[in-house]
């Protein structure tokens, strides 16, 4: 995940990891810490794409029916 936000970080104009760290409310060394260990809660990833401007999605998809739960 942490490689997929720093994509992200990129295309929003080379935004740093410290200005994404003051738009969800925790200090840059919190952040880091998170993406060193790639260690994020579904909590924190809907609050990293909300500050880019962006929708997190997660679910499941079974391989031989395509169902998405």
């Amino acid at each position: 995940m942490t490689e997929k936000i720093r994509i992200v970080l990129v295309k929003r104009g080379n935004m740093s990891e410290a200005e994404l760290a003051r738009r969800i409310g925790i200090a840059p060394q919190n952040l880091n810490r998170k993406m060193n260990r790639d260690n994020f809660t579904e909590s924190d990833l809907i609050k990293i794409a909300t500050a880019l401007n962006c929708t997190f999605e997660a679910g499941f998809r079974f391989d031989d029916t395509g169902e998405i739960v």
